[in-house]
Protein backbone atom coordinates (compact mmCIF):
# COMPACT_ATOMS: atom_id res chain seq x y z
CA UNK A 1 0.00 0.00 0.00
CA UNK A 2 1.82 3.41 -1.24
CA UNK A 3 1.20 5.70 1.98
CA UNK A 4 1.40 9.80 1.75
CA UNK A 5 2.45 11.91 4.19
CA UNK A 6 1.50 15.35 4.30
CA UNK A 7 3.24 18.10 6.72
CA UNK A 8 1.25 21.10 7.41
CA UNK A 9 -3.06 20.76 8.26
CA UNK A 10 -3.73 24.14 6.68
CA UNK A 11 -6.19 25.30 4.03
CA UNK A 12 -3.69 23.40 0.87
CA UNK A 13 -2.81 20.69 2.93
CA UNK A 14 -6.30 19.62 4.42
CA UNK A 15 -8.78 19.44 0.93
CA UNK A 16 -5.89 18.40 -1.43
CA UNK A 17 -5.18 15.12 0.77
CA UNK A 18 -8.82 14.56 1.63
CA UNK A 19 -8.98 14.71 -2.40
CA UNK A 20 -6.83 12.37 -2.71
CA UNK A 21 -7.96 9.93 0.34
CA UNK A 22 -11.01 10.16 -1.72
CA UNK A 23 -10.07 9.32 -5.14
CA UNK A 24 -7.19 6.92 -4.33
CA UNK A 25 -8.88 4.25 -1.42
CA UNK A 26 -5.89 1.91 -1.91
CA UNK A 27 -3.70 5.01 -0.59
CA UNK A 28 -3.11 5.55 3.12
CA UNK A 29 -3.06 9.31 3.31
CA UNK A 30 -1.88 11.37 6.79
CA UNK A 31 -1.88 14.75 7.36
CA UNK A 32 0.27 16.05 9.95
CA UNK A 33 0.87 19.07 11.95
CA UNK A 34 2.67 20.33 15.40
CA UNK A 35 -0.51 22.11 16.21
CA UNK A 36 -2.58 19.75 18.37
CA UNK A 37 -6.22 22.38 18.42
CA UNK A 38 -5.79 22.33 14.62
CA UNK A 39 -5.79 18.22 14.29
CA UNK A 40 -8.07 18.03 16.95
CA UNK A 41 -10.34 20.01 14.83
CA UNK A 42 -10.33 18.24 11.57
CA UNK A 43 -11.10 14.97 14.00
CA UNK A 44 -13.86 16.68 15.11
CA UNK A 45 -17.30 17.67 13.43
CA UNK A 46 -16.01 21.48 13.55
CA UNK A 47 -13.20 21.28 10.86
CA UNK A 48 -10.68 24.36 11.13
CA UNK A 49 -11.26 25.63 7.47
CA UNK A 50 -14.59 26.37 6.25
CA UNK A 51 -14.73 25.02 2.42
CA UNK A 52 -18.00 24.20 0.61
CA UNK A 53 -18.26 20.38 0.08
CA UNK A 54 -14.95 19.70 2.12
CA UNK A 55 -17.13 18.52 5.21
CA UNK A 56 -18.62 15.87 3.13
CA UNK A 57 -15.37 14.54 1.60
CA UNK A 58 -13.66 14.18 4.91
CA UNK A 59 -16.24 12.32 6.75
CA UNK A 60 -16.21 9.17 3.70
CA UNK A 61 -12.49 8.58 4.94
CA UNK A 62 -11.56 9.91 7.99
CA UNK A 63 -10.70 6.71 10.12
CA UNK A 64 -10.59 4.83 6.61
CA UNK A 65 -8.03 5.69 4.68
CA UNK A 66 -7.24 9.06 6.33
CA UNK A 67 -6.23 10.14 9.07
CA UNK A 68 -4.62 13.61 11.11
CA UNK A 69 -2.01 13.36 13.39
CA UNK A 70 0.21 15.13 15.32
CA UNK A 71 2.71 12.25 15.44
CA UNK A 72 4.95 14.11 13.00
CA UNK A 73 7.89 11.59 12.83
CA UNK A 74 6.32 8.53 12.77
CA UNK A 75 4.16 8.88 9.76
CA UNK A 76 7.01 10.65 7.72
CA UNK A 77 9.49 7.74 8.71
CA UNK A 78 6.26 5.59 7.15
CA UNK A 79 5.25 7.69 3.55
CA UNK A 80 6.76 6.91 0.33
CA UNK A 81 5.31 9.94 -0.73
CA UNK A 82 5.70 13.36 1.68
CA UNK A 83 3.65 16.48 0.62
CA UNK A 84 5.50 19.33 2.30
CA UNK A 85 2.88 21.87 2.91
CA UNK A 86 4.18 24.66 5.58
CA UNK A 87 3.80 28.53 6.24
CA UNK A 88 6.22 30.21 3.62
CA UNK A 89 5.91 33.89 5.12
CA UNK A 90 7.30 37.16 3.71
CA UNK A 91 10.46 38.09 5.84
CA UNK A 92 10.19 40.93 7.72
CA UNK A 93 13.53 41.34 8.98
CA UNK A 94 17.13 40.73 7.44
CA UNK A 95 17.93 40.54 3.80
CA UNK A 96 14.97 40.82 1.40
CA UNK A 97 12.81 41.96 3.79
CA UNK A 98 9.28 42.86 2.74
CA UNK A 99 9.67 40.55 -0.31
CA UNK A 100 12.06 37.76 -0.03
CA UNK A 101 10.06 34.43 1.21
CA UNK A 102 11.14 33.15 5.25
CA UNK A 103 11.97 29.43 4.65
CA UNK A 104 12.63 29.02 8.47
CA UNK A 105 9.63 26.22 8.31
CA UNK A 106 10.18 24.99 5.19
CA UNK A 107 14.14 23.92 5.73
CA UNK A 108 12.74 23.14 9.70
CA UNK A 109 10.92 20.20 7.66
CA UNK A 110 13.33 19.20 5.50
CA UNK A 111 16.16 18.69 8.32
CA UNK A 112 13.55 16.32 9.98
CA UNK A 113 12.59 14.47 7.38
CA UNK A 114 16.16 13.85 6.65
CA UNK A 115 16.85 12.94 10.41
CA UNK A 116 13.32 10.23 10.59
CA UNK A 117 13.71 8.66 7.09
CA UNK A 118 15.21 4.52 6.62
CA UNK A 119 13.70 4.68 3.47
CA UNK A 120 14.02 6.49 -0.11
CA UNK A 121 11.13 9.52 -0.42
CA UNK A 122 10.03 11.72 -2.49
CA UNK A 123 9.42 15.19 -1.35
CA UNK A 124 6.73 17.06 -3.00
CA UNK A 125 7.08 20.99 -2.56
CA UNK A 126 3.28 21.96 -2.02
CA UNK A 127 3.31 24.84 -0.80
CA UNK A 128 3.54 28.26 -3.02
CA UNK A 129 7.74 28.70 -2.51
CA UNK A 130 10.08 30.97 -4.23
CA UNK A 131 11.61 29.72 -7.33
CA UNK A 132 14.75 27.23 -6.41
CA UNK A 133 13.71 26.39 -2.83
CA UNK A 134 13.78 22.80 -4.55
CA UNK A 135 17.41 23.42 -4.70
CA UNK A 136 18.03 24.07 -1.36
CA UNK A 137 15.96 21.23 0.26
CA UNK A 138 17.37 18.84 -1.87
CA UNK A 139 20.86 20.11 -1.03
CA UNK A 140 19.89 19.96 3.21
CA UNK A 141 18.15 16.35 2.04
CA UNK A 142 21.43 15.48 0.74
CA UNK A 143 23.78 16.23 2.87
CA UNK A 144 22.09 14.71 6.09
CA UNK A 145 20.44 11.26 3.89
CA UNK A 146 22.40 8.55 5.56
CA UNK A 147 22.35 6.82 2.31
CA UNK A 148 19.16 7.40 1.25
CA UNK A 149 17.92 8.45 -1.57
CA UNK A 150 15.33 11.55 -1.80
CA UNK A 151 13.62 13.46 -5.15
CA UNK A 152 12.25 16.53 -4.90
CA UNK A 153 9.26 17.27 -6.98
CA UNK A 154 7.04 20.75 -7.14
CA UNK A 155 3.45 20.76 -7.50
CA UNK A 156 1.86 23.82 -7.16
CA UNK A 157 -1.58 24.26 -5.84
CA UNK A 158 -4.08 25.95 -8.03
CA UNK A 159 -6.46 26.18 -5.61
CA UNK A 160 -9.21 29.41 -5.67
CA UNK A 161 -11.04 29.32 -2.04
CA UNK A 162 -14.26 28.99 -1.81
CA UNK A 163 -14.26 26.28 -4.68
CA UNK A 164 -11.19 24.71 -3.66
CA UNK A 165 -13.07 20.61 -3.82
CA UNK A 166 -14.60 21.43 -7.15
CA UNK A 167 -10.92 22.38 -8.47
CA UNK A 168 -9.34 19.50 -6.69
CA UNK A 169 -12.24 17.26 -8.18
CA UNK A 170 -11.41 18.81 -11.76
CA UNK A 171 -8.01 20.41 -12.08
CA UNK A 172 -7.31 22.58 -15.20
CA UNK A 173 -4.03 21.08 -15.15
CA UNK A 174 -2.04 19.45 -12.52
CA UNK A 175 1.67 20.85 -12.44
CA UNK A 176 4.25 18.50 -11.73
CA UNK A 177 8.22 19.30 -12.15
CA UNK A 178 11.18 17.09 -11.02
CA UNK A 179 14.88 16.33 -12.29
CA UNK A 180 15.33 15.69 -15.76
CA UNK A 181 17.20 12.41 -14.75
CA UNK A 182 16.29 8.67 -14.53
CA UNK A 183 15.02 8.94 -10.68
CA UNK A 184 13.35 12.33 -11.71
CA UNK A 185 11.39 10.71 -14.02
CA UNK A 186 10.68 8.34 -11.85
CA UNK A 187 9.44 10.20 -9.39
CA UNK A 188 7.33 12.80 -11.62
CA UNK A 189 5.76 9.11 -12.76
CA UNK A 190 5.38 8.15 -9.70
CA UNK A 191 3.17 11.04 -8.44
CA UNK A 192 1.39 11.48 -11.71
CA UNK A 193 0.19 7.51 -11.02
CA UNK A 194 -1.78 8.95 -7.97
CA UNK A 195 -3.35 11.61 -10.00
CA UNK A 196 -4.11 9.52 -12.74
CA UNK A 197 -6.54 7.89 -10.37
CA UNK A 198 -9.06 11.01 -11.64
CA UNK A 199 -7.04 13.39 -13.64
CA UNK A 200 -7.51 13.47 -17.36
CA UNK A 201 -3.68 11.97 -18.50
CA UNK A 202 -3.52 15.27 -21.12
CA UNK A 203 -4.24 17.81 -18.10
CA UNK A 204 -1.02 16.39 -15.91
CA UNK A 205 1.98 18.39 -17.36
CA UNK A 206 5.24 17.59 -16.48
CA UNK A 207 7.89 20.43 -16.56
CA UNK A 208 11.72 20.89 -14.98
CA UNK A 209 11.68 22.01 -11.61
CA UNK A 210 12.43 25.73 -12.11
CA UNK A 211 9.47 25.90 -14.44
CA UNK A 212 6.81 24.25 -11.95
CA UNK A 213 7.79 26.76 -9.22
CA UNK A 214 7.88 29.97 -11.38
CA UNK A 215 4.51 28.78 -13.27
CA UNK A 216 2.67 28.81 -10.02
CA UNK A 217 4.19 32.84 -9.60
CA UNK A 218 3.24 33.41 -12.87
CA UNK A 219 -0.08 32.57 -12.40
CA UNK A 220 -0.96 34.13 -9.32
CA UNK A 221 0.71 37.48 -10.61
CA UNK A 222 -1.41 37.75 -13.94
CA UNK A 223 -4.78 36.97 -12.36
CA UNK A 224 -3.86 39.77 -9.69
CA UNK A 225 -2.72 42.19 -12.33
CA UNK A 226 -5.53 41.62 -14.23
CA UNK A 227 -7.65 42.53 -10.90
CA UNK A 228 -5.54 45.94 -10.80
CA UNK A 229 -5.90 46.58 -13.92
CA UNK A 230 -9.95 46.54 -14.07
CA UNK A 231 -9.65 48.52 -10.45
CA UNK A 232 -7.30 51.12 -12.36
CA UNK A 233 -10.20 51.49 -14.87
CA UNK A 234 -12.42 51.92 -12.30
CA UNK A 235 -11.11 54.85 -11.05
CA UNK A 236 -10.93 56.54 -14.64
CA UNK A 237 -14.79 55.20 -14.82
CA UNK A 238 -15.90 57.09 -11.94
CA UNK A 239 -14.04 60.36 -13.08
CA UNK A 240 -15.31 59.96 -16.64
CA UNK A 241 -18.91 58.86 -15.92
CA UNK A 242 -18.40 55.75 -17.64
CA UNK A 243 -19.76 52.26 -15.55
CA UNK A 244 -16.79 50.15 -15.06
CA UNK A 245 -19.51 46.61 -15.72
CA UNK A 246 -20.29 47.85 -18.72
CA UNK A 247 -16.46 48.57 -19.71
CA UNK A 248 -15.30 44.98 -18.73
CA UNK A 249 -18.73 43.16 -19.81
CA UNK A 250 -17.26 44.83 -23.24
CA UNK A 251 -13.52 43.72 -23.07
CA UNK A 252 -14.70 40.40 -22.07
CA UNK A 253 -15.88 39.44 -24.42
CA UNK A 254 -12.88 39.73 -26.65
CA UNK A 255 -12.19 35.74 -26.92
CA UNK A 256 -8.23 36.80 -26.17
CA UNK A 257 -8.91 38.22 -23.28
CA UNK A 258 -12.14 36.92 -21.48
CA UNK A 259 -14.58 37.64 -18.94
CA UNK A 260 -12.97 35.83 -15.35
CA UNK A 261 -11.53 38.54 -12.93
CA UNK A 262 -12.76 41.72 -14.43
CA UNK A 263 -15.10 42.84 -11.33
CA UNK A 264 -13.85 46.11 -10.54
CA UNK A 265 -13.88 45.84 -6.26
CA UNK A 266 -12.30 47.55 -3.51
CA UNK A 267 -9.05 45.30 -4.12
CA UNK A 268 -7.85 41.76 -3.78
CA UNK A 269 -6.99 39.93 -0.91
CA UNK A 270 -6.29 36.34 -0.09
CA UNK A 271 -2.90 34.53 1.03
CA UNK A 272 -1.15 34.44 -1.79
CA UNK A 273 -1.32 36.82 -4.74
CA UNK A 274 0.83 40.04 -2.77
CA UNK A 275 3.09 37.57 -1.24
CA UNK A 276 3.37 35.86 -4.77
CA UNK A 277 3.99 39.03 -6.49
CA UNK A 278 6.65 40.62 -3.82
CA UNK A 279 8.38 37.20 -4.23
CA UNK A 280 8.40 37.46 -8.01
CA UNK A 281 9.82 41.15 -7.62
CA UNK A 282 12.92 39.70 -5.39
CA UNK A 283 13.90 37.25 -7.78
CA UNK A 284 13.49 39.81 -10.68
CA UNK A 285 15.89 41.94 -7.78
CA UNK A 286 18.27 39.53 -7.25
CA UNK A 287 18.79 38.62 -10.66
CA UNK A 288 19.22 41.99 -12.15
CA UNK A 289 16.17 42.76 -13.74
CA UNK A 290 14.83 45.55 -12.25
CA UNK A 291 12.73 47.02 -15.18
CA UNK A 292 10.57 43.61 -14.96
CA UNK A 293 10.34 44.25 -10.69
CA UNK A 294 9.08 47.26 -11.45
CA UNK A 295 6.36 46.51 -13.58
CA UNK A 296 5.15 43.81 -10.57
CA UNK A 297 5.38 46.18 -7.98
CA UNK A 298 2.92 48.59 -9.79
CA UNK A 299 0.43 45.83 -9.53
CA UNK A 300 0.54 45.83 -5.68
CA UNK A 301 0.41 49.57 -6.18
CA UNK A 302 -2.89 49.99 -7.39
CA UNK A 303 -4.32 47.40 -5.37
CA UNK A 304 -3.11 49.51 -2.25
CA UNK A 305 -4.80 52.94 -4.09
CA UNK A 306 -7.76 50.99 -4.46
CA UNK A 307 -8.22 50.43 -0.97
CA UNK A 308 -7.38 54.10 0.17
CA UNK A 309 -9.43 55.38 -2.66
CA UNK A 310 -12.14 53.25 -0.95
CA UNK A 311 -11.50 54.64 2.56
CA UNK A 312 -10.91 58.77 1.37
CA UNK A 313 -14.47 58.28 -0.42
CA UNK A 314 -15.93 57.26 2.52
CA UNK A 315 -14.62 59.76 4.93
CA UNK A 316 -14.93 63.16 2.10
CA UNK A 317 -18.79 61.48 1.29
CA UNK A 318 -19.69 62.51 5.08
CA UNK A 319 -18.12 65.79 5.66
CA UNK A 320 -14.88 64.75 5.36
CA UNK A 321 -14.88 63.37 9.24
CA UNK A 322 -16.48 59.63 10.28
CA UNK A 323 -14.96 60.48 14.01
CA UNK A 324 -17.19 59.29 16.30
CA UNK A 325 -19.51 57.71 13.12
CA UNK A 326 -21.09 54.12 13.38
CA UNK A 327 -19.81 52.43 10.26
CA UNK A 328 -21.05 48.88 9.46
CA UNK A 329 -18.88 46.37 7.68
CA UNK A 330 -20.58 43.51 6.05
CA UNK A 331 -18.15 41.12 5.16
CA UNK A 332 -14.41 40.55 6.43
CA UNK A 333 -12.97 37.21 4.68
CA UNK A 334 -11.53 38.54 1.38
CA UNK A 335 -14.17 36.78 -0.70
CA UNK A 336 -17.13 35.05 -0.05
CA UNK A 337 -17.64 31.21 0.76
CA UNK A 338 -14.31 31.31 2.79
CA UNK A 339 -13.90 32.13 6.32
CA UNK A 340 -10.02 33.33 5.34
CA UNK A 341 -9.28 36.50 6.20
CA UNK A 342 -5.64 36.86 4.82
CA UNK A 343 -4.52 39.91 3.63
CA UNK A 344 -8.13 40.81 3.15
CA UNK A 345 -8.86 44.25 2.09
CA UNK A 346 -11.01 44.78 4.86
CA UNK A 347 -8.43 45.38 7.24
CA UNK A 348 -7.26 47.86 5.57
CA UNK A 349 -10.13 49.38 5.06
CA UNK A 350 -11.62 49.22 8.58
CA UNK A 351 -8.14 50.47 10.01
CA UNK A 352 -8.59 53.22 7.80
CA UNK A 353 -11.56 53.94 9.20
CA UNK A 354 -10.33 53.21 12.85
CA UNK A 355 -7.09 55.76 11.81
CA UNK A 356 -9.93 59.01 11.64
CA UNK A 357 -12.07 58.03 14.86
CA UNK A 358 -14.73 56.35 13.10
CA UNK A 359 -16.81 53.19 15.06
CA UNK A 360 -16.35 49.91 13.29
CA UNK A 361 -19.26 47.16 13.67
CA UNK A 362 -18.25 44.33 11.49
CA UNK A 363 -20.72 41.10 10.18
CA UNK A 364 -19.31 38.40 8.44
CA UNK A 365 -21.15 34.82 8.49
CA UNK A 366 -17.71 32.72 8.46
CA UNK A 367 -15.29 34.47 10.63
CA UNK A 368 -15.25 34.35 14.86
CA UNK A 369 -14.42 37.89 16.44
CA UNK A 370 -11.14 36.41 17.68
CA UNK A 371 -9.86 36.36 14.75
CA UNK A 372 -11.15 40.04 13.52
CA UNK A 373 -9.57 41.29 16.62
CA UNK A 374 -6.12 39.69 15.94
CA UNK A 375 -6.35 40.99 12.12
CA UNK A 376 -6.97 44.13 12.88
CA UNK A 377 -3.88 44.05 15.85
CA UNK A 378 -1.80 42.32 14.31
CA UNK A 379 1.64 43.70 12.16
CA UNK A 380 1.76 43.39 8.48
CA UNK A 381 2.90 39.58 7.51
CA UNK A 382 2.26 37.91 11.19
CA UNK A 383 -0.44 36.20 9.68
CA UNK A 384 1.51 34.05 8.05
CA UNK A 385 3.43 32.39 10.86
CA UNK A 386 1.88 29.16 12.71
CA UNK A 387 -0.78 29.95 14.88
CA UNK A 388 1.01 29.10 18.19
CA UNK A 389 3.93 31.90 16.85
CA UNK A 390 1.11 34.32 16.35
CA UNK A 391 0.82 37.01 18.99
CA UNK A 392 -1.17 35.19 21.94
CA UNK A 393 -3.88 36.87 23.23
CA UNK A 394 -4.37 40.39 20.38
CA UNK A 395 -5.01 43.39 22.10
CA UNK A 396 -8.71 43.93 21.45
CA UNK A 397 -9.38 47.25 19.44
CA UNK A 398 -11.80 49.24 21.56
CA UNK A 399 -13.81 51.21 18.56
CA UNK A 400 -14.57 47.67 16.93
CA UNK A 401 -17.61 45.25 17.80
CA UNK A 402 -18.58 42.21 16.25
CA UNK A 403 -22.14 41.26 15.72
CA UNK A 404 -23.91 38.31 14.92
CA UNK A 405 -26.44 40.15 12.29
CA UNK A 406 -26.00 42.25 9.70
CA UNK A 407 -29.30 44.33 10.64
CA UNK A 408 -27.24 44.68 14.42
CA UNK A 409 -24.25 45.66 12.44
CA UNK A 410 -26.25 48.36 10.36
CA UNK A 411 -28.46 49.80 13.54
CA UNK A 412 -27.44 53.46 13.89
CA UNK A 413 -24.78 53.73 11.74
CA UNK A 414 -24.04 56.58 9.36
CA UNK A 415 -22.97 54.28 6.58
CA UNK A 416 -22.23 50.29 5.14
CA UNK A 417 -19.13 49.22 4.04
CA UNK A 418 -19.73 46.40 1.42
CA UNK A 419 -16.30 44.63 2.07
CA UNK A 420 -17.39 40.93 1.01
CA UNK A 421 -19.64 39.58 -1.93
CA UNK A 422 -21.75 37.11 0.23
CA UNK A 423 -24.95 36.45 -1.24
CA UNK A 424 -26.91 37.08 1.56
CA UNK A 425 -25.97 40.85 1.22
CA UNK A 426 -27.94 40.73 -2.19
CA UNK A 427 -31.22 40.31 -0.39
CA UNK A 428 -31.04 42.00 2.69
CA UNK A 429 -33.94 44.16 3.61
CA UNK A 430 -32.46 47.27 3.10
CA UNK A 431 -35.94 49.52 3.61
CA UNK A 432 -35.80 47.86 7.27
CA UNK A 433 -32.00 49.02 7.48
CA UNK A 434 -32.74 52.21 5.78
CA UNK A 435 -35.21 52.87 8.91
CA UNK A 436 -32.92 52.24 11.74
CA UNK A 437 -29.67 54.36 10.33
CA UNK A 438 -28.93 57.55 10.70
CA UNK A 439 -29.12 60.38 7.82
CA UNK A 440 -28.45 60.91 5.54
CA UNK A 441 -27.49 57.13 5.35
CA UNK A 442 -24.89 56.41 2.91
CA UNK A 443 -23.81 52.55 1.14
CA UNK A 444 -20.26 52.25 -0.01
CA UNK A 445 -20.81 49.01 -2.29
CA UNK A 446 -17.13 47.65 -2.20
CA UNK A 447 -18.38 44.40 -4.19
CA UNK A 448 -20.45 46.02 -6.56
CA UNK A 449 -23.14 43.91 -5.75
CA UNK A 450 -25.76 45.85 -4.52
CA UNK A 451 -29.23 47.04 -6.79
CA UNK A 452 -28.00 50.80 -6.91
CA UNK A 453 -31.15 51.93 -8.46
CA UNK A 454 -33.57 50.25 -6.01
CA UNK A 455 -31.09 51.74 -3.10
CA UNK A 456 -31.02 55.29 -4.27
CA UNK A 457 -35.16 55.20 -4.46
CA UNK A 458 -35.25 53.80 -0.89
CA UNK A 459 -33.40 57.08 0.10
CA UNK A 460 -29.61 55.90 0.22
CA UNK A 461 -26.43 57.81 -0.87
CA UNK A 462 -24.63 54.95 -2.70
CA UNK A 463 -21.22 55.01 -3.79
CA UNK A 464 -20.42 52.07 -6.30
CA UNK A 465 -16.52 51.47 -7.51
CA UNK A 466 -16.45 52.35 -10.84
CA UNK A 467 -19.71 53.45 -11.26
CA UNK A 468 -21.84 56.77 -12.51
CA UNK A 469 -21.44 59.15 -8.95
CA UNK A 470 -24.48 59.61 -6.84
CA UNK A 471 -24.61 63.78 -7.26
CA UNK A 472 -23.84 64.17 -3.41
CA UNK A 473 -21.11 62.39 -4.62
CA UNK A 474 -19.79 64.92 -7.42
CA UNK A 475 -20.36 67.63 -4.50
CA UNK A 476 -17.73 66.07 -1.89
CA UNK A 477 -15.05 64.89 -4.10
CA UNK A 478 -12.45 62.45 -2.57
CA UNK A 479 -8.83 63.75 -1.87
CA UNK A 480 -6.60 61.21 -3.66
Amino acid sequence: MVKICCIGAGYVGGPTMAVIALKCPSIEVAVVDISVPRINAWNSDQLPIYEPGLEDVVKQCRGKNLFFSTDVEKHVSEADIIFVSVNTPTKTRGLGAGKAADLTYWESAARMIADVSKSNKIVVEKSTVPVKTAEAIEKILTHNSKGIHFQILSNPEFLAEGTAIQDLLKPDRVLIGGRETPGGRKAIQALKDVYAQWVPEDRIIATNLWSAELSKLAANAFLAQRISSVNAMSALCEATGADVSQVSHAVGKDSRIGPKFLNASVGFGGSCFQKDILNLIYICECNGLPEVANYWKQVIKVNDYQKNRFVNRVVSSMFNTVSGKKIAALGFAFKKDTGDTRETPAIDVCKGLLGDGARVSIYDPQVSEDQIQRDLSMNKFDWDHPLHLQPMSPTAVKQVSVVWDAYVATKDAHGICILTEWDEFKTLDYQRIYDNMRKPAFVFDGRNIVNVKKLREIGFIVYSIGKPLDPWLKDMPAMA
